[in-house]
């Protein structure tokens, strides 16, 4: 773990060492805040840092630190490696809609969503106890808080890493 704070601290520095900008994009404020510095070690990692501070839009589900944790022992440090560069994009790119989705605009009931990994699809559910997301693992990611407001999208925090795999059920 002490790697992917390093990596953190590393990725949160050379943000801000570039020219400041009036408003915050995705990569600033999961930067900032400590509960994704996984996350944000993650994004460095894959080189996907100039990409989601583009002017999108985009939808984040971005998994806390716990949610890394909870993953087999060994999985993120695998995915860090360079040579499963691809595999961690892909474990990445699962979590990024190209559109901003507030909670508002998820419609309710069980719908299928297209992340940017063009291959896969999401399950998304709105019901009275909130959003949850279906993988490709059949479990489901809960939305624990939503709607941080970026310049460039939206950001949903989700207790669970999301992982391609199967279609999942959206009954």
């Amino acid at each position: 773990m002490t790697r992917f704070r390093t990596i953190a601290a590393a990725a949160a520095t050379a943000l801000s060492l570039g020219t400041a900008a009036p408003a915050a994009d995705i990569v600033e404020i999961a930067s900032g805040d400590e509960r994704f510095s996984t996350l944000v070690a993650a994004v460095s990692a894959a080189g996907l840092v100039e990409t989601l501070q583009r002017p999108g839009p985009f939808t984040v589900y971005a998994p806390v630190n716990d949610a890394f944790a909870a993953l087999p022992e060994g999985t993120v440090e695998t995915l860090l490696q360079p040579e499963n560069k691809d595999q961690l994009t892909n474990v990445l790119l699962y979590h990024v809609d190209d559109r901003k989705l507030t909670a508002e605009m998820i419609p309710a009931g069980s719908n299928y969503f297209k992340p940017v990994l063009a291959s896969e699809r999401l399950c998304i559910s709105k019901g009275a106890d909130g959003v949850s997301i279906a993988d490709g693992t059949g479990e489901s990611a809960n939305v624990i808080v939503a709607n941080i407001e970026a310049d460039n999208g939206v950001i949903h925090v989700v207790d669970k890493v999301l992982l391609p795999g199967t279609r999942p059920d959206c009954d």
